[in-house]
């Protein structure tokens, strides 16, 4: 019984102590949570404010009257280089890119994890070794062969030519996530599928296929961002009306119509940065559920 009881301060002092860690652990993430989303907060706040209001000095203080003039302004009005058309046409031009440089990056990308783990053929590690090589070569290197060959194309300067290049310099990232995912995937299931007399695409879409929805998502998120986000290659290989969302946001902030519209400019930013914070927002959960889920093994 006395020994019993002489445990009891014991954990009372473990329970004090795990407590007051929990609670300096909370602090500390809250601090860096605010500290990473002020910049968020200001271009916000900002956004919705007259230009006067900024100008005054007031940057970090909410609205004292909130306007959604400067969201308007940058989406149709503001002066992008010579012509005042706002960011609409732009954000078009990127969705035109996007959607099928993703698409057609992360299709070849589960082709190349497919072959690569399923049907072995001699060399098989080499060409993986060289794509894997790929992810780690730099945007500017591959500036001057990617003109040329866009211009031999006839595709230089437009939507065709930017899909091009953001699909070549993503299949080693999207090999990679494939081929890692489809390793730990049971062979046994393609070689009786074999057996059965399937076809390789068959086999493809039919087994594989509908089992890789975690890493499917991975890899239209990390695609996704990158391309939506790329400033090197819009601004390299874009014409005039080929132009991404993020050559014309540079274009918009750097545009001298006499007055920095800073309001219009914070406007535009998040404009830009709308649809890859909600595809985060809405399916970040999935993005770590796919990482943990076979996308970082091998």
């Amino acid at each position: 019984m006395t020994a019993h009881v002489s445990t009891i301060p014991e954990d009372r002092g473990a329970t004090s102590s795990r407590s007051l860690a929990r609670a300096l652990l909370y602090l500390v993430l809250i601090a860096f949570a605010i500290y990473y989303l002020l910049p968020l907060f200001i271009m916000v706040v900002n956004s919705v404010k007259p230009l006067a209001e900024i100008q005054g000095g007031n940057m970090l203080s909410l609205p004292a009257e909130t306007t959604f003039e400067p969201w308007r302004k940058a989406w149709n009005e503001a002066q992008i280089g010579v012509e005042a058309t706002g960011l609409a046409p732009y954000f078009l031009n990127s969705i035109l890119m996007v959607v099928p440089a993703v698409a057609i990056s992360t299709i070849l990308g589960a082709l190349n994890g497919y072959v690569l783990t399923k049907y072995r053929f001699p060399g098989h590690k080499i060409v993986f070794g060289l794509m894997l090589f790929a992810c780690f070569i730099p945007f500017q290197i591959v500036l001057i062969p990617m003109a040329r060959i866009l211009g031999m194309l006839g595709i230089a300067g437009t939507i065709y030519g930017l899909i091009l290049v953001h699909v070549v310099y993503g299949l080693g990232f999207t090999t990679l996530y494939f081929r890692n995912y489809y390793e730990a995937f049971p062979t046994e299931l393609v070689r009786a599928a074999q057996v059965d007399g399937a076809s390789f695409f068959k086999i493809f879409y039919r087994i594989l296929l509908p089992s890789s929805g975690p890493i499917i998502v991975v890899t239209v998120i990390w695609q996704f961002t990158n391309v939506w986000n790329d400033f090197l290659f819009g601004a390299s290989f874009s014409g005039p009306t080929a132009m991404p969302i993020t050559v014309a946001l540079n274009n918009l902030v750097n545009s001298s119509t006499g007055v920095k519209e800073y309001n219009v400019h914070f406007a535009g930013a998040l404009l830009a940065a709308l649809p890859t914070l909600i595809v985060y927002i809405v399916a970040g959960r999935f993005f770590v559920r796919g990482l943990m889920s076979g996308a970082v093994k091998g």
